[in-house]
């Protein structure tokens, strides 16, 4: 695809997907040839070959590169795109206020077009996250989401080496990731272009939120919802109110937020934010193993869910109620210990409970589930107690998050490869196994030896993934779906009522 043909097949995309109107083409046009070095268009037609914006993106970036417009790094490559996009998205102020028009009319119709513009503009990396190998498993808890995370291209190691010596220079623009000032951000080195980023302004429990959407998204219309202030992670009643106003407002979406704690937090702790989306999670349909009354909320409906992490759904009309009821679960929980159930509130001052609340509307209702966390350490388990333990390592070590919680497994990249070896292996042929993955190996040799085949063996490794990823998630319940762990849930959920 030569350079002038891509330029028009890229204002052909933007034109079709109503990125831009027919009267900003040649006005886009002069700006992309701008950034590329060029003082003449020559019509060559557009390139006919159904390229997408993102493959149309890298020759162009291609061709600035051969051009010594930029070097040849993934992070310059992704700057350059992203301001050529840029072009064609409209200022914030246009895009929140057709946000909200649409809104008005019907939120799900403002999300669809948000959501649209977010890929159409390559700010989601679609061309990356089609990399990801997805598959569910049915799992005793209901179908897990399995996912092995491919969409971040590995560093090139130049690029590596010009991260390494900028640590000495340390910039504090923008403050994280998630801050507003990334919106338009262009971007460097060893952190990520937003030329193309957009967000919308929300207010929630009487304070200025934003939402965006994911650049890796792992499901579908996966958002996620920041404070205006740069603070801290907090779970409190203000959250609460918060995630319910939210699905409220978007009853589409469910909303939730990941623990304020390390270990059982997410991976930004230092900016307060939720993630969302349409998507309803093995979590969303678990049942209840037994309902209870809530004390001084007679109205409310509650109940121990059947799930690997210890949950808690309660339902209601009134979000205000619910947010109490919340609330009051909460703070008997982090005063809470069971030393049976190896359950310790606090460590001298230090304190381990806390909650992942997830909001979401049903049958005209509003639904919080209440996930108990704890973040001891031992010695025995010195990542955490109530984390995945060092057998399944090989597969999950990282922190459970809100999506796993959920029941969406995030895996680890070098998984791809691992497992190709594995395959091998239990086939009978020539294969390098690391050496955590060989008693799992054996394991799967002697269980399923009457069934291996070259058809079948695919299968059964994703079978053997999906059930330690269960296991992950029984690890990471303070009470166990055992008639011990249930009757030890029950001591809990009595204390409430």
């Amino acid at each position: 695809m030569e350079v002038y043909q891509a330029i028009q097949a890229l204002l052909d995309r933007a034109l079709a997907c109503e990125m831009i109107k027919q009267q900003d083409e040649i006005y886009a046009r002069n700006q992309i040839m701008a950034l590329l070095g060029l003082d003449e268009f020559i019509d060559n037609g557009s390139c006919q070959d159904g390229a997408g914006i993102p493959d149309i993106l890298d020759a162009l970036a291609d061709y600035a590169a051969e051009k010594g417009i930029i070097e040849g790094l993934d992070s310059q490559r992704e700057i350059f795109s992203a301001r050529i996009m840029n072009v064609l998205i409209q200022r914030p102020s246009d895009v929140n206020a057709l946000f909200y028009e649409k809104y008005n009319a019907d939120p799900n119709l403002a999300t669809d077009y948000f959501y649209e513009l977010s890929k159409n503009s390559n700010y989601i990396q679609t061309k990356q996250i089609a990399k990801n190998i997805s598959y569910s498993y049915e799992s005793d808890y209901g179908m897990l989401d399995i996912t092995i995370n491919l969409s971040k291209p590995e560093k090139d190691p130049k690029q590596i080496a010009i991260e390494r010596e900028m640590k000495s220079a340390v910039l504090e623009y923008p403050k994280c990731l998630l801050c507003i000032e990334n919106e338009g951000y262009a971007g460097r080195i060893g952190y990520p272009a937003r030329s193309n980023h957009r967000i919308i302004g929300l207010e929630l429990g009487g304070e200025s939120w934003y939402l965006q959407y994911s650049p890796y998204v792992y499901y579908n219309e996966h958002c996620i919802v920041l404070s205006a202030e740069h603070r801290d992670m907090k779970i409190s009643r203000g959250a609460f109110t918060r995630l319910l106003e939210f699905v409220g407002k978007f009853p589409a979406y469910f909303l939730g937020s990941n623990a304020d704690l390390p270990i059982v937090g997410g991976s930004i702790l230092t900016h307060d934010h939720y993630q969302g989306g349409k998507y309803d999670f093995a979590m969303a349909k678990a049942e209840a193993n037994y309902s209870f009354q809530l004390g001084g909320f007679p109205s409310i409906e509650a109940a121990m869910l059947k799930w690997p992490l210890s949950a808690i759904r309660i339902r209601g009309k009134n979000p205000e109620e619910l947010a109490d009821a919340a609330d009051k679960i909460f703070e008997t929980w982090m005063g809470y210990s069971d030393p049976e159930a190896g359950i310790e509130a606090f460590t001298g001052g230090t304190r381990h409970n806390t909650v992942t609340p997830i909001a979401r509307m049903r049958d005209g209702q509003f639904e919080m589930d209440l996930v108990l966390r704890n973040n001891r350490t031992s010695d025995e388990h010195p990542l955490g107690i109530f984390h995945p333990h060092s057998d399944v390592h090989h597969i999950k070590k990282e922190n459970i998050g809100l999506i796993e919680v959920m029941g969406l497994a995030v895996l680890p990249a070098r998984l791809e490869n691992e497992l190709k070896e594995i395959k091998k292996y239990l086939l009978g042929e020539k294969a390098e196994v690391k050496e955590y993955h060989l008693a799992w190996a054996n394991e799967m040799k002697e269980k399923h030896a009457a069934e291996l085949s070259p058809g079948s063996v695919s299968a059964i490794i994703r079978q053997n993934v999906g059930a330690k990823f269960a296991r992950v998630l029984e690890d990471a319940g303070v009470f166990k779906q055992t008639e011990e762990g249930k009757r030890a849930f029950r001591k809990f959920t009595d204390l409430l009522g």
